[in-house]
Parts: C-alpha cells; structure tokens; sequence
C-alpha cells in the first residue's frame, strides 16, 4: 500500500490522458491501455486474464501518472522488442516487487542495480529463455533505464523520452518533468513546451527563425522536430 508520502507526491498524481502517454513515448495507446487494464486471450485450455502490468493512481481516473509513464517507458521493451506475454511480465514484476517490498519497482533505481536482475531471472525461468535472449533484453533495459534521473531517494524524477530504441544514445534535449509545464516535454532547462515550437513549425516558421527567436542551436530544434515525426507515425 502506498505511504502517505507518495500518495502526495506529485509524481503519483493522475496527470495524463492514454493517449497523451502513448504519444510522448511512442507507444500505440490500444497498447498501453492493455497494460493499464489487463486483457484476456485465448490458450488450448479457454479463455486467460492477464493482470494490468501499471496500477493506476486512482481506479477511478484512467489517467497515469508520472511514475506510471516511467513504468511504460521500461516496459516498452519487454513487451515490444522481446514479445514476452503480459501474464508472464506480470508474474515476474510481482516477484520483484515482493523482493523490493515496494510499489512500482520498475521506477525505482533498485531496478536499475539488482531488480533487473531478479525480473531476467524470474523471465528466464518462466520461458525457458536463453542466456543470451536475457543478455539482449537487459542491454535494450540499461539503455532505457539510463533515460530516467533518480531523486535522492532513488524514485524517478525525470524522464528524458526516447521515441526509437536504435537510438538510444540520442541526445538529452527534451524531458519529462512533472513540476515544469505540467509535465508535457520541454526542452532541457528552459522549460519550453516542444507544443509550442512544433505549433510555429506547423504554421510556417523555418529552423533558423525558431533557433534564432527561442536562442536554441539547430541541433535542438531538429531533435523537436524529430520527435515529433516519429510520434505522429504512432498516433
């Protein structure tokens, strides 16, 4: 059960629209919504239930929060790069969790050192997976997980989004930070929505001008710009 510190914490608060969340970090949202409310599928012996793999804030909100789009930022890909069923993911976050004894352990930066280790392992045992196929998803993993700054308390307090896995070493020039702009993107240290620049864009402005008038390099803006492109390919 949460403590009344985190069910305070700004983190935890129901913030963001499905598709708001399935666009900032370009994940379909019929997705996303299969981890946040579970779904059934068929097997040889009927009709099974996987469990949701991200506990909302509020059941009664369908709308995640910061830490539920850090916890979707690692899924990603577990479930899109490595195919592993939601009934197994599930099974092996609940191993973690029961380890850590803490809610929402992939936004911990316990995952980061030992859990990782523990949810392979337990992947690995329920599949039958090989050495290998664990090395790779951890590698893909510690890429992801290098996105995310931890607080003092090891909890994730920003969210630098990565919209291709390929590129994992892409610069960090936008970030997702529930105390500046509401917690939509903005561009590193300024707080400047990448709404904003993107919606001059649209209406005819070029790169130089918005370099010139926000003071950005073009480097900056070509990576808003790119961000942008490859949301709207997952929309």
């Amino acid at each position: 059960m949460a403590s009344t510190h985190d069910s305070l914490d700004i983190r935890n608060v129901a913030t963001y629209p499905v598709a708001d969340a399935a666009r900032y970090l370009a994940i379909p949202a019929g997705t996303l919504r299969s981890w946040l409310h579970g779904r059934s599928y068929p097997t040889t012996n009927g009709t099974r239930y996987s469990e949701p793999l991200i506990l909302l804030p509020d059941i009664n909100n369908p709308q995640l929060s910061f830490t539920n789009l850090v916890e979707a930022h690692v899924l990603r890909v577990i479930r899109q790069n490595h195919q592993i069923r939601l009934d197994k993911v599930r099974t092996a976050l609940d191993y973690v969790e029961q380890k850590f004894r803490l809610p929402h352990p992939l936004a911990r930066i316990q995952f980061q050192t030992d859990g990782m280790d523990l949810f392979l392992e337990s992947v690995g045992q329920l599949l039958n997976a090989s050495r290998h196929g664990q090395l790779a998803m951890q590698k893909t993993l510690r890429h992801l997980l290098e996105r995310i700054e931890w607080d003092q308390e090891g909890l994730a307090q920003r969210l630098f989004p990565l919209v291709q896995l390929q590129r994992a070493d892409a610069p960090r020039i936008l970030v997702i930070d529930p105390r500046i702009s509401f917690g939509r993107p903005v561009i590193v240290n300024t707080g400047i929505p990448v709404e904003a620049i993107i919606d001059r864009f649209r209406a005819g402005e070029d790169l130089k001008e918005l370099a010139e008038d926000y003071g950005f390099s073009h480097r900056q803006i070509e990576e808003v710009l790119r961000y942008e492109i490859a949301l709207s390919k997952t929309a």
